[in-house]
């Protein structure tokens, strides 16, 4: 990507007042009793790296600090009751780890969703049934609560089983009906797998290996959601009841100055329809809100292209050194700069300085406006950057490949979107990469 500069408070991210916030609040409360709302939580994964560390023991006998860590602090963890159904606190340490993801418990093979995250008093939560909570806080449609889970086909059962149980004492709490959806990564989106030197990898049988695509192919799923808005949000970034009030707060706020943004761009995309109006105040809108820099020659026809688009607000976090992408200022071509999230490896060795730079980072947290000023679906996949994506290393049955991914959902996948940077606080964030997050006081 051509980096022009890390976006920063006051350059591309916006730091809203208290007042602000509460006034975007109240916007989205009021407005979203009209809407169709949906809670959009990509869960495809197996939890395979958060469990790297337990495998590596197990597998190659190799104890880190992070196992001595695990096993120290067992009886902590949320799932410590169900292990216990196969493991005493003093078994073999080997014992323990194994039942973890191997036997008892198995997440070395289950996705995050169904991981057992925290401990409360009437009973422990999966981090699916947290992201059921967070929707009856900030998703409702009156009564109704909208969320969509992407999976894979071989866990979908897992995912029903456990919401058959939870799902109606969650409806019976919070005075709401959920409507859960899932939907697997289409096999349309795999991309090719090829060998170290490029040629196409064929498996044992002689048969040529596809691969899902990464999380960019979700922006397939994403499209076929009917909602007005959309709320994004991965499946691993969830904390407790008592640390909820600022994720709750800010994701309405984010809510609130989306449908504020998409009632103006929606006015003066009549305006511009009808003619005669002022464009220099139009201008000023895109450049100033919407954060597009317009080339010097800019028309009223480069005004609608810009406001004819799909809105994003994108939570952004202060940089605490966590790992991620970042928000920058990005060289479009033809004179025009818009904000992206950029992953490292899209960025050019000679430009690294630039995210070094970065005092922000992106906790995946997005509120999507999908739909056009005539309240017509936008056909999403039209405005992707299909000139980027990833090349990562892998392997299959023991052999080294490499894999091709689509543009990542956030990154290209949304590259042609109207994106606007409002930062959140870092309560907000809370994700579990390894299985030690779950010590962190935020899980506790």
């Amino acid at each position: 990507m051509k980096i022009v500069r890390a976006a920063s408070a006051g350059d591309g991210v916006q730091v809203l007042s208290e007042e602000e916030v509460a006034r975007a609040v109240e916007r989205y409360e009021k407005l979203s009793q009209e809407l169709r709302v949906v809670k959009f939580v990509p869960a495809s994964g197996a939890a395979t790296r958060m469990f790297k560390e337990l495998f590596e023991y197990i597998n190659e006998d190799k104890r880190t600090a992070g196992i001595d860590k695990l096993l120290d602090n067992i009886e902590k963890f949320a799932f410590w009751p169900e292990l216990s159904e196969y493991v005493m606190p003093d078994s073999p340490d080997e014992e323990i780890v194994e039942e973890i993801i191997v036997g008892g418990l198995g997440y070395g093979s289950k996705p995050k969703g169904l991981v057992t995250f925290h401990a409360y008093e009437d009973g422990a939560r999966k981090a699916v049934e947290e992201h059921l909570v967070e929707g009856a806080m900030y998703a409702r449609c009156g009564d109704e609560v909208y969320i969509h889970f992407t999976v894979s086909e071989e866990h979908k059962g897992g995912f029903w089983d456990v919401l058959a149980h939870t799902q109606p004492i969650y409806e019976e709490r919070y005075g709401v009906k959920y409507n859960i959806s899932f939907s697997v990564q289409k096999p349309s989106t795999d991309t090719i797998a090829v060998n170290p030197d490029n040629t196409p990898f064929r498996t044992d049988e002689g048969k040529l290996l596809f691969r899902p695509a990464g999380h960019g192919a979700l922006i397939e799923n994403l499209n076929d959601i009917d909602a007005d808005i959309i709320f994004v949000k991965n499946i691993d970034n969830v904390t407790t009841d008592a640390r909820r009030g600022d994720t709750i707060k800010y994701k309405k706020a984010l809510a609130g100055v989306l449908l504020e943004l998409q009632d103006q761009a929606f006015e003066y995309l009549k305006v511009l329809e009808v003619g005669g109006g002022e464009i220099e105040t139009i201008a000023e809108f895109v450049e100033k809100k919407l954060c597009v820099k317009l080339p010097e020659n800019y028309n009223s026809q480069t005004l609608k292209q810009v406001l004819d688009r799909p809105i994003r607000v994108c939570g952004v976090v202060r940089n605490q050194g966590e790992p991620g992408g970042g928000p920058f200022w990005v060289d479009q071509g033809g004179g025009i700069e818009s904000l992206q999230i950029a992953e490292s490896s899209q960025i050019a060795p000679e430009d690294m300085h630039l995210m070094k730079s970065a005092t922000h980072f992106n906790p995946v947290d997005l509120v999507c406006g999908v739909k056009d000023s005539r309240e017509c679906k936008f056909d999403l996949t039209k405005y992707t950057d299909p000139s980027t994506g990833f090349i990562s290393s892998k392997s299959s049955g023991g052999r080294e490949l490499r894999a091709q991914e689509l543009p990542g959902l956030w990154n290209g996948a949304m590259a042609n979107w109207n994106t606007v940077l409002v930062e959140v606080p870092i309560t907000t964030f809370s994700p579990v990469k390894v299985v030690q997050d779950l010590l962190r006081p935020e899980h506790q």
